[in-house]
Formats: structure tokens, sequence, C-alpha cells
């Protein structure tokens, strides 16, 4: 079984940054493809990020491609999404998740947080 636990949203002005985490508990964390999703009220779960197992491979959704960054520790079990230049639309509960296959799709991420609010203001 594994545990996602995300931290790091807030609120934020447009244009400032902020570091989201999500750390796993389990064993063979270095072995699961992980992604960022978010929900904003009213919309559905969209992708935003996913990286594979080793790192080497990362996707992005294109409106925040030069603007987020997904990073991993597999030291530490955790991943990160690097937020800059956040925009009024970015506002949403941001959700990791975890599967053996890096997607944009929600269907294969077998193990999901349970989200962290990140609110961007004018």
């Amino acid at each position: 079984q594994v545990q996602l636990a995300e931290s790091g949203g807030g609120l934020v002005q447009a244009g400032g940054s902020l570091r989201l985490s999500c750390a796993a508990s389990v064993g063979r964390f270095s072995s699961y493809s992980m992604g960022w999703f978010r929900q904003a009220p009213g919309k559905e779960r969209e992708f935003v990020a996913a990286i594979s197992p080793s790192g080497l491979s990362i996707w992005y959704e294109d409106s925040v491609k030069g603007r987020f960054t997904i990073s991993r520790d597999n030291a530490k079990n955790t991943v990160y999404l690097q937020m800059n230049t956040l925009k009024l639309e970015d506002t949403a509960v941001y959700y990791c998740a975890a599967g053996w296959i890096a997607t944009k799709e929600r269907g294969p991420y077998d193990y999901w947080g349970q989200g962290t609010q990140v609110t961007v203001s004018s």
C-alpha cells in the first residue's frame, strides 16, 4: 500500500511561486512513476505534470510548460512541483499520484494523495 501526502500549498499573489511536495510512504518509491494533477471548483481533475521512476522523462500540460517544474528525490521518497509565475487560473486543489506508468490519464495511477489547496490572488 502506498500513502501519499502533499504539502506546500497556500495563498500566493499572481506572479508568485510555490513549491509543492509529495512524500510517499512506500518501500520502492523509485519504481513508481509520479504525477501531479489539479482540480478547480466545478471542473474535472486535470493533468499537470508527470515524471518517470528515474526522473529522466518528464511531461507537462501545455499551460504550465515553462512555469512549472516537476522533480523527484528517490532517496527521500518525495516528488516536487515547483510553480513559478503563478496565474489566477492555477487556483485548484493539487494532487499527487503514483502508478506504474507515467501518463496524462488519471486511470493508470493507482494511488492518490488527499490534495493541497493552491489559491492565486490578484
